[in-house]
């Protein structure tokens, strides 16, 4: 038998995702049409044998969450439970904390996700590959290729290329390392306990000697990927299991754009019907479109390619919308431009109003490259991303907003570019 535990993180983090994470905690951000985290408890799902699946964070108990779990049970006939950490325990810590309710029932090994990646989740070929190495204390890690200056952001794999034992490890190294980075989805079996467990007992014992300048750090904070994979390295029991499917990061919201594409493209193959068709008397669609049913979309608005239109959204004659998400309950005007944008819940915008955002994808020309994590200025001027408009902003009619942020319930009366609107 088999577990799930995805790790959801709290409020403190997605600070990026702001002003989105405002609203909404950030594991249930819609991507392609549904909650972020719903597309790992599909894939956790699909895995023969999986008898549970865990959320974990320190999100306090949210109605939206609480609303979700009960959803989520009924589709896909599975417990899932949310377990709170009460303080951010790192992504170790957690899973140490509640090892007796991951361990309960007996499972011969559980899977760990981060909830802040895409991915295609190949669980069952990491399960089929950890049987193949046939090690039972043997962990496996997820990993992927970057490209040599990007694998310096993320955790840097080295392995035996014929083994695939993983040889050396190290969490965004200062010069490089190699091109195999870990993708934040892992196999573990009950033993992994013991080698947290020795974190745990290492920084108790260094507790008593140091002080940190926010008073006592706490033992209970494990990092896996510093704290645990780094010893674990060379030991002859972690192996990487390299994937050429999709995966990316979901840390802005520029990357939620991106995201939505890969999976939108996915749908094809195992959600048709959540792809828009062309039918008569219905808008023009270009590429894949995912549209709520609820929407009411005019017969001359034009989608596509990679948009995602939320619950109840109203959307005029003549709009033209791409690579854009729109939330539930927006309304966008007769002839409005929506470019490389998110429109927040419940925003408006205006007639002959054009939103556009400039998108942050990867070098399409280079098959490993990933999304740069961008920040949010650059030589103090706002970096050119996509436009983020919160819940409930006004855009009047014929203005043009380019590659602006706009906080929630504002209501503007001009054009903006580059701006950060409080």
């Amino acid at each position: 038998m088999l577990k799930a535990v995805i790790l959801i993180g709290g409020p403190q983090k997605g600070t990026r995702f702001r002003p989105l994470s405002f609203e909404v905690p950030k594991p249930l951000f819609p991507v392609a049409g549904v909650p972020m985290v719903q597309h790992h408890i599909e894939a956790c799902a699909k895995v023969p044998g999986m008898k549970e699946i865990l959320l974990m964070g320190f999100y306090q108990p949210h109605e939206a969450l609480g609303r979700f779990l009960v959803s989520a049970q009924q589709e896909f006939k599975i417990p899932i439970r949310y377990l709170q950490e009460y303080a951010a325990l790192g992504t170790g810590g957690g899973i140490y904390h509640f090892r007796d309710q991951i361990l309960s029932g007996g499972p011969e090994a559980f899977f760990v996700l981060n909830a802040d990646v895409c991915s295609e989740f190949p669980l069952q070929e990491m399960l089929d590959f950890w049987q193949q190495h046939g090690n039972v204390h043997s962990f496996v890690m997820l990993g992927t290729t970057a490209n040599r200056t990007q694998a310096l952001n993320y955790g840097c794999i080295v392995a035996n290329t014929d083994t695939h034992e993983v040889l050396h490890y190290v969490e965004k190294p200062s010069t490089f390392v190699s091109e195999i980075i870990n993708c934040g989805i892992y196999l573990f079996t009950p033993a992994i306990f013991q080698h947290i467990g020795d974190v745990f007992q290492r920084n108790q014992q260094e507790l008593v000697l140091e002080e940190s300048s926010n008073g006592w750090l706490r033992a209970e904070v494990i990092r896996l990927e510093q704290d645990v994979f780094t010893a674990l390295a060379g030991s002859g029991k972690l192996y990487v299991y390299k994937t050429d499917g999709f995966w990316s990061q979901i840390k802005s919201a520029g990357s939620a754009i991106y995201a939505s594409r890969l999976y939108l493209n996915q749908y094809s193959q195992c959600h048709p019907e959540r792809l828009a068709q062309n039918k008569p008397g219905g808008p023009i669609i270009r590429g894949n479109v995912y549209i709520h049913p609820t929407a009411s979309v005019d017969s001359t608005a034009v989608l596509g390619p990679n948009v995602s239109i939320g619950k109840g959204v109203t959307v005029g004659a003549g709009v033209r919308v791409r690579e854009s998400i729109v939330l539930h309950g927006a309304s966008l005007h007769d002839h409005t431009c929506v470019l490389n944008t998110i429109v927040g819940w419940d925003s408006t915008i205006g007639r002959w109003a054009r939103v556009e955002g400039t998108p942050s994808d990867p070098n399409p020309n280079d098959p490993y490259a990933k999304i740069d994590s961008e920040t949010l200025f650059r030589d103090g001027r706002l970096t050119p991303s996509i436009t983020i408009l919160g819940c409930s902003v006004t855009i009047p009619a014929e203005v043009v907003i380019l590659n602006s942020i706009v906080l929630p319930h504002k209501e503007l009366s001009r054009s903006y570019k580059n701006q950060i609107i409080l």
